[in-house]
């Protein structure tokens, strides 16, 4: 039995190192990765010295069982372990558990550095296609390729979507590095990739006018220096979430936050019970809470480094940073400047305004229907995976398999990390991510073992 797992992010280490330590003789492992980032992922095998972990390091093990392991790892002190760490450790850890997880196994491993641009129904399951040219077949594949490609911004000429000054990926080929230092930037996000963008800028010595846009102009609210106090969920709270009532959980919510010590302990306390509020909402209200509340959310959610919170505040008290809630209606290369048509938000009034560069920073993409990324674009036309209707990843069961444009269980064929938002939201940080990897583990050895039993029974 081969298990194939295409990425070598967190979502597909995480996964191929639990099955390295759980698989016996018999079973063969693969995994396939981009040789850049191989066992690291790009989040944390391509960012920068000045990018910090936005969680505690005592938070940040890759097993549910050792939830402190990378400040294990590190031999940290008491109270170096509620610190923010940059990020390229965290890639040096998760890589040396993938690797200690590789020699201890029994079972056969593979690992391959190359990528995966197709995926095709074979007689005895799949054959993956390399960028070399080269195939093979797996049993059962699993799609751990974490966030899409950036798409091109909207309204972007395209002229300019071919020039210099439009940066589509602040990380991609020295960008960032050519921005002159007192260029006028006009950045379109206020997110985390925002923030490490204007930090990285920052670093840099960069002293020109920083304008950051979004339709909200939420910026991440921060982490607190010491970690708040646990706080128990109210019967109100708790029947909202039961009930699967967005509405009623607001309110529960909004008559909870003046009384509780610190905004965020509520915030924590929720998570355990999200993937399964997030389950039973409709698909309508699923719709209403992406228009009208995500952005409120994620600000609290997905929050920042104290430290980073500080730098960007000293930027906004300077001037030079300046947070805007609008809409980038066009954006066209003028003969000296990029032109930008903006609609505040709130407003009727359109006006233009000139910058020496646009990047886009708008963050985590899983548009399955409109992504460029060659395997999960030549699944989707091929029929195998179909795409959720909220642009929130793949269609899955809750057994982690592919529904096909037919919406009927593709056998053998699973997905884990970022594409899995449509079926439970929550579903991107390492705590989930780390459980959802041993959870589909264990699917993956029982359905192997079945098959060792009665291969009959394993393929009806």
């Amino acid at each position: 039995m081969r298990i194939t797992i295409i990425g070598a992010g967190f979502s597909g280490s995480a996964l191929a190192g639990e099955l390295a330590r759980s698989a016996g003789p018999g079973v063969e492992l693969c995994l396939v990765g981009q040789p850049e980032s191989y066992g690291r992922g790009v989040a944390y095998g391509e960012a920068r010295p000045e990018h910090l972990l936005n969680v505690r390091a005592s938070d940040l093990g890759a097993t549910p069982d050792a939830p402190g392991g990378f400040a294990d790892w590190l031999n940290l002190t008491d109270r170096a372990r509620g610190s923010y760490l940059p990020r390229l450790l965290f890639g040096e850890y998760l890589h040396a558990q993938l690797q200690a997880a590789v020699a201890g196994s029994t079972a056969g491993f593979s690992q391959i550095r190359h990528e995966a641009i197709a995926v095709e129904r074979a007689s005895a399951g799949f054959r993956v296609h390399l960028a070399d040219g080269s195939d093979f077949l797996s049993d059962k594949v699993v799609l751990a390729v974490g966030a899409l490609p950036p798409q091109p911004l909207a309204g972007v000429g395209p002229r300019l979507a071919v020039h210099p000054s439009y940066i589509g990926w602040p990380w991609q080929d020295g960008a960032i590095d050519a921005i002159a230092a007192d260029a006028r930037l006009l950045i379109v996000g206020t997110g985390l990739t925002m923030a490490d963008t204007v930090a990285t800028l920052h670093k840099r010595g960069h002293r020109g006018p920083i304008l950051a846009l979004s339709r909200h102009g939420l910026l991440p609210r921060a982490h607190d220096e010491a970690a708040p106090a646990p706080v128990a969920l109210p019967p109100a709270v708790l029947h909202a979430l039961d009930s699967h009532a967005p509405r009623e959980l607001l309110r529960a919510l909004r008559t909870l936050a003046p009384v509780v010590a610190d905004w965020r302990s509520l915030v924590d306390a929720l998570r355990p019970y999200l993937q399964g509020f997030w389950a039973g909402m409709p698909a309508a209200q699923r719709g209403s809470f992406l228009r009208h509340l995500r952005s409120y959310w994620e600000a609290l959610r997905h929050r920042i480094a104290p430290q980073l919170a500080d730098e960007l505040q000293a930027l906004q008290d300077s001037g030079q940073l300046q947070i805007r809630a609008g809409r980038l209606l066009r954006a066209r290369r003028g003969d000296d400047a990029v032109e930008a048509l903006i609609r505040e938000r709130g407003g009727q009034r359109l006006h233009t305004e000139r910058f020496d560069a646009l990047i886009r920073a708008t963050g985590l993409d899983t548009d399955v229907e409109r992504t460029t990324h060659p395997l999960i674009a030549h699944l989707r036309e091929s029929g195998l995976v179909a795409a959720d209707p909220l642009g929130l990843g793949l269609r899955t069961s809750a057994r982690f398999e592919a529904l096909d444009r037919k919406g009927e269980a593709v056998r053998g064929l699973y997905a884990i990390g970022p594409l899995l938002r449509a079926q439970w939201w929550e579903i991107t940080a390492v705590p989930e991510l780390r459980v959802a990897a041993r959870d589909l583990a264990g699917r993956l050895l029982a359905t192997a073992a079945v098959a060792r039993q009665s291969p009959a029974l394993a393929t009806a």
